[in-house]
Formats: C-alpha cells, sequence, structure tokens
C-alpha cells in the first residue's frame, strides 16, 4: 500500500479491501483452496511474478507444502504453456531460497 500512497491510495485501498475483505471471507473455498486457485491464475498470467512471489509465501502460510506448490506450477504446462510453468518455477524457487535465507 505504501508503495501506491503517492500517486493513487484509493487503489491501494481497493486492492486489499476487494479480494481479501469480499473474495477471500467468502464461505465456500478454505484460504488454502483460495490460494492454490491464485497460484495456478498468476502463474498463467505469466505477467505477474511480484505477485505470484506473495501468493506461494501465503500458499506456504496457510498450509500448502512446497511440494504442493511445486505440482500447482507443472500443472501450469499443460493450460498455460511451459513458459508460464518455467517462471512459476523460478519464482517459486526464489520465494524458497529466501525463506530459507531467513531461517
Amino acid at each position: 500500500m505504501d508503495a501506491l500512497a503517492d500517486i493513487a491510495p484509493d487503489f491501494a485501498t481497493y486492492l486489499f479491501e476487494f479480494p481479501f475483505g469480499d473474495i477471500y471471507s467468502r464461505p465456500g473455498l478454505s484460504l488454502r483452496d483460495r490460494e492454490i486457485a491464485t497460484i495456478a491464475a498468476l502463474a498463467a498470467l505469466g505477467t505477474a511474478e511480484p505477485q505470484l512471489k506473495v501468493h506461494i509465501e501465503a500458499g506456504l502460510n496457510v498450509g500448502l507444502s512446497r511440494g504442493e506448490i511445486t505440482e500447482v506450477l507443472m500443472q501450469m504446462a499443460v493450460y498455460a504453456g511451459f513458459p508460464a510453468a518455467l517462471n512459476g518455477l523460478f519464482a517459486a524457487r526464489d520465494v524458497f531460497a529466501g525463506l530459507d535465507a531467513t531461517a
């Protein structure tokens, strides 16, 4: 939110209120399931590496294992193509390495 404070503070508010206040809080899917869907979607887009990294870490925080995240990203090769899967796997590797470095 701080990164948008000087240009679009209202957008920063919308960026958090809609997905996390309205969508993530709905019944029907667990946070774990929502993170699987989000990781898959961001990987498939192929243009959202910073957001993908945030959600890979969020996935770990809601109970996904590194292996499960890797499998989700490998699955993207079938539906989003090998470049999207590779980019997703490289993003996961970066997140995992960063977490290992701080452990």
